[in-house]
């Protein structure tokens, strides 16, 4: 199929809708529940500390977790992993539908609930991401991250503020619907329509269980890609510290704090339909790489910014630029990895970006309850793009990819 087609061509592929619907629900149901445990935290402690705990309690579980997931999803159904998280998280979604509603959830709580949610995701997103090449062709990839890219981002542009505005309604509402929407996405998940079945899975041995590291550490375009993005977004991970500008800074509330969260979402899904209708097909290395170095001066406008209207611009550019590493990155995880190591390729992508955002939020937190929220998105901004600069010379490989074809 020529992946020159539209995007609609994806959508219509046998598989492509449920996968996609099942990825959208969750997505939409994991930021709203996302949007209202970060402002009731904040709320209650006032506490940049306990922002950046928030990032900390998502990480931990991943990191300790992601060997056994990549075995996991290279072993067994992959439908079936992400039916099972989704129904996790749709059973913490009503807890704390509960738990707010009796008056009974804490930041000790929240910040519990957040774990669980952790390692379910940890589970969840990799195993996912594994399952996309077994229902469209290498040819139609590219097409096809893209424009799962899209639809996630409008999730997350929708998930915030439906979060906020269901807060702002009743503190319970936005935990009994993502409760629903998840249940929702589980049903879709198993009603994936796979194209082929997964090769045979190779018994578990240490060396299989670490060869998704052995793996990309042989590729130096690959671990490039895969560490630029972890360094970049650890830095410039600004948008961590969001309650703290909204409130602070901006002096906007959870409806304010709504449209800053959705703002990246929306630069995101802009510059993937952009790639879903215009795959890049020339110079895809140096593109990415002047990407991300996008990404680090709106960081840099975006921290100095006192005015929502610049700020929400500032995060266009962030979410449009970053968008462009993602599409690279999943494409070329993708279709340099045979399909028996996925999973374990996957997993270890997926570290490395929980790493960059949860891990980065911690820090942000940290820096932020020393440095304070403005001087610590702009140290952020200025050393992604100090890492751009390394990873030309550390990498140069990077610079010599043209295409992302299969």
């Amino acid at each position: 199929m020529d992946i020159s087609q539209g995007p609609g061509s994806v959508l219509r592929h046998p598989g492509y809708l449920n996968f996609a619907a099942s990825r959208v629900f969750s997505s939409l149901s994991f930021q709203s529940i996302g949007i209202a445990m970060g402002w009731m935290i904040y709320d209650q402690t006032h506490s940049a500390f306990a922002l950046g705990l928030v990032g900390l309690c998502q990480f931990l579980p991943m990191a300790a977790l992601t060997f056994v997931v990549g075995h996991v999803a290279d072993r067994f159904d992959r439908r079936r992993i992400g039916l099972v998280c989704q129904l996790i998280e749709a059973v913490t979604a009503l807890v704390l539908a509960v738990a707010t509603w009796q008056q009974w959830l804490t930041p000790a709580g929240i910040l519990a609930a957040v774990t669980v949610l952790g390692a379910v995701v940890a589970f969840e997103r990799p195993t996912m991401a594994a399952l996309l090449p077994n229902i469209v062709p290498a040819s139609m990839l590219q097409k096809a991250v893209a424009t799962s890219t899209s639809l996630m981002q409008t999730a997350l542009i929708v998930g915030p503020s439906l979060g906020g505005l269901l807060y702002g309604l009743h503190p319970v509402a936005p935990f009994a619907i993502s409760a629903l929407l998840f249940a929702v996405a589980s049903f879709n998940v198993i009603s994936i329509r796979m194209q082929w079945s997964p090769a045979k899975r190779e018994p578990v041995t240490l060396a299989s269980v670490f060869a998704g590291v052995s793996f990309i550490r042989s590729r130096p375009v690959m671990l490039g890609t895969i560490s630029l993005d972890l360094f970049a977004v650890l830095l410039g991970g600004a948008t961590a510290l969001l309650p703290m500008f909204a409130s602070d800074i901006l002096h906007a509330g959870p409806w304010g704090l709504g449209f800053l969260r959705a703002a990246p979402a929306v630069g995101a899904l802009a510059m993937s339909i952009a790639l879903a209708r215009r795959p890049l097909s020339s110079n895809v290395g140096r593109k990415m790489l002047a990407a991300v170095a996008v990404f680090g001066v709106a960081t840099i406008v975006f921290s100095l910014s006192t005015n929502i209207a610049l700020s929400v611009v500032a995060l266009f550019v962030v979410g449009a630029s970053d968008t462009v590493s993602v599409v690279v990155r999943s494409s070329l995880v993708q279709l340099l990895t045979p399909d028996e190591m996925r999973g374990r390729v996957s997993a270890v992508n997926s570290l490395f970006i929980g790493t960059s955002n949860q891990l980065g939020e911690f820090e942000s937190g940290m820096m932020a309850a020393v440095l304070g929220p403005v001087a610590t998105g702009v140290v952020g901004g200025l050393g992604t793009i100090v890492v751009v600069a390394l990873w030309m010379r550390l990498f140069p490989d990077l610079t010599k990819v043209k295409t992302l074809k299969g």
